[in-house]
């Protein structure tokens, strides 16, 4: 009877057990048949293949394929730079100016001797200067030209190298406006207003030399000379 009774229990155990198996295994299969265990099992292989074929790409051209594009600058508009006219409308279009030991002495210069007349008066004792440095009787330099006879009273040849008061520039703005002037006559900037003077006063004195001189023009306050004799080349 207890034989009977433990092959009854033996059965039962081993039919639970097949039992249990064969439920396993059902929702093993039932899961595997999710839309969304299917979903993630082709992900996983595309992923792969992505993954193996971008192995094979090169550095630079991942760096190209990765870098977003940069976007397109405007075009700078091509053209002549605005014509020299000799006023504030064409002084204001010309970039902050900048230069050398030439450069700073010519700007030091109009500041000091033309930075309250117009554009054009500025100009033409730029263009006296310059063509200082051009006349063989004078320097060869711009600076040299400014500084002839600084130091020395009545003998300097522009009155603020000699007049005893230390140059100080106390209007920056007026100082930027003549060094645009400054670089556009060193640029290259026609010399054509003066007709080739070597000389110029304020019409406030009268110095014995201007009586022997030829008068050119009259620009602002300046009058404008070269020496007797000295003809300039239309050319």
């Amino acid at each position: 009877m207890l034989m009977r009774l433990h092959l009854i229990a033996t059965l039962g155990l081993c039919a639970l057990a097949v039992f249990s198996t064969g439920a396993a295994a059902d929702a093993t299969l039932s899961q595997s048949n999710e839309p969304t265990v299917i979903l993630n099992m082709r992900l996983t292989s595309l992923l792969g293949q992505e993954r193996r074929a971008l192995s094979g790409v090169s550095g630079d051209r991942m760096r190209q394929l990765t870098t977003p594009p940069q976007p397109r600058r405007a075009a700078r508009a091509k053209g002549p730079a605005p014509a020299l006219t000799y006023d504030r409308i064409w002084l204001a279009s010309q970039p902050a100016a900048t230069g050398g030991s030439d450069f700073q002495c010519l700007t030091q210069a109009l500041y000091f001797e033309a930075r309250g007349e117009s554009v054009k008066g500025q100009f033409a004792v730029g263009e006296v200067i310059l063509n200082r440095v051009d006349s063989g009787r004078f320097p060869n330099s711009v600076c040299a030209v400014v500084k002839q006879g600084t130091g020395k009273r009545f003998q300097c040849q522009f009155t603020y190298t000699c007049d005893g008061h230390k140059e100080v520039i106390k209007e920056p703005e007026a100082y930027a406006n003549v060094a645009k002037v400054a670089r556009a006559l060193l640029d290259g900037a026609p010399r054509q207003l003066t007709a080739g003077a070597t000389y110029y006063h304020s019409n406030s004195v009268r110095p014995r030399w201007s009586r022997r001189f030829t008068r050119t023009v009259s620009i602002g306050v300046h009058r404008f000379y070269r020496p007797p004799g000295v003809r300039v080349s239309k050319g």
